[in-house]
C-alpha cells in the first residue's frame, strides 16, 4: 500500500510501504499472523493520500481555571472550516449561537456547497463535551480521531458518535441491537442506556479519549466504551461494514486510529439533514 502526504499543496511520497499507523503494511501476497499464530492473506489496500493543511493554536482560544477550552464562540466559525478544504461549507451556518448543518435533503456532503465540518486541531487525550439537537429524520455524527485524506469522507478514518432522531429515521432500526442509534459507536457498539431526548430537544454529548480508552456520553450517562489499538477493536471493525474484505481502505485506516501520532481532527458530520451542535469545549489531559 503507498500513503501519500500533501504539504503544502505539495504531493511527498512517504517512503517504503507503510500503515497509517506506522507499521509495514503486506501487500496481497503476503501472509501475516494472528494472535493466534494463524496465518491469513492479507487484503492490498488502496492507495490514499494524507493532506497537511493549516492547523490553529489552541491557547488563542478562551480557557477557564478548571482548564476547559471553548471551540466555538457561538458567533463565528473562529477555528473551524471543512474537512479536505480551508474554508468554511456554505451549507453550514450559525443560528442561535449554535452551529447548524442546513439539511439538503440530499445525503452525506449533499449539498450544493456542503460536507463535513472540522475543528482545525489535532487531540489526542482528552474530555469533548457538545449539545446536539436534531430535525424530524435527521442524521449526522460527531467524528473524532479524523485523518485527512484527499477525496474521502471523514469517516473513513474516524469512529463515530451517532447523532440521530431514533424515532423517525430508518437507520435507527438497522445495524446490530441499536448500534446505529444516538451515542453508540456507529456500527459496532450500541448506546445503553438509550436515553436521547425526542426531536428537538438539545442533549448533552461527551467523549472521553485516554490512551485508547474511549468511552461515549449520553445526557450524563456513560453508553459506550472501547479500546482503540487490540484485538477487540480489530475484531469489531471485521465484524462491521468497515471489514477488511469489505472496505480495505476504511479498515486499514480505522485501524490504525489517530495515524503515527494517535491523535486526529474532531468534527461534524453533513448527512444532508438538519442538526445542531452548541456549547463545545474540551478539556486536554496530556
Amino acid at each position: 500500500m503507498k500513503k501519500t502526504l500533501l504539504l503544502a499543496g505539495t504531493a511527498v511520497l512517504m517512503a517504503g510501504l507503510v500503515s497509517c499507523g506506522g507499521g509495514k503494511k503486506a501487500d496481497s501476497t503476503e501472509a501475516e499472523a494472528t494472535d493466534e499464530g494463524v496465518a491469513e492473506t492479507a487484503t492490498a489496500t488502496p492507495e490514499y493520500t494524507l493532506l497537511n493543511l493549516p492547523l490553529v493554536d489552541l491557547s488563542e482560544f478562551p480557557k477557564d481555571a478548571d482548564g476547559w477550552i471553548t471551540l466555538f464562540d457561538g458567533k463565528t466559525f473562529n477555528g473551524w472550516r471543512g474537512y479536505d478544504r480551508e474554508d468554511v461549507p456554505a451549507a453550514w451556518m450559525i443560528d442561535d449561537s449554535a452551529i447548524h448543518i442546513k439539511g439538503s435533503g440530499g445525503g452525506e456532503a449533499g449539498a450544493k456547497d456542503g460536507g463535513d465540518l472540522i475543528f482545525a486541531h489535532k487531540f489526542r487525550n482528552y474530555e469533548f463535551e457538545f449539545e446536539w439537537k436534531v430535525a424530524k429524520g435527521s442524521n449526522s455524527g460527531v467524528l473524532y480521531m479524523i485523518q485527512e485524506v484527499k477525496d474521502e469522507h471523514s469517516y473513513i478514518s474516524a469512529p463515530e458518535y451517532q447523532v440521530l432522531d431514533n424515532e423517525n429515521h430508518p437507520d435507527a432500526k438497522l445495524g446490530v441491537d441499536g448500534n446505529r442509534q444516538s451515542a453508540s459507536l456507529y456500527d459496532m457498539i450500541p448506546a445503553k442506556p438509550q436515553n436521547a431526548k425526542a426531536i428537538g430537544e438539545w442533549n448533552k454529548g461527551k467523549i472521553l479519549s485516554y490512551k485508547g480508552t474511549i468511552v461515549h456520553y449520553q445526557n450524563g450517562e456513560p453508553v459506550v466504551e472501547y479500546h482503540l489499538w487490540t484485538k477487540e477493536w480489530t475484531d469489531m471493525l471485521q465484524a462491521s461494514k468497515f471489514s477488511q474484505q469489505e472496505w480495505p481502505l476504511a479498515f486499514e485506516l480505522l485501524n490504525n486510529c489517530g495515524g503515527d501520532n494517535k491523535e486526529g481532527f474532531i468534527g461534524f458530520q453533513d448527512h444532508g439533514d438538519d442538526v445542531w451542535f452548541r456549547n463545545i469545549r474540551i478539556k486536554i489531559s496530556d
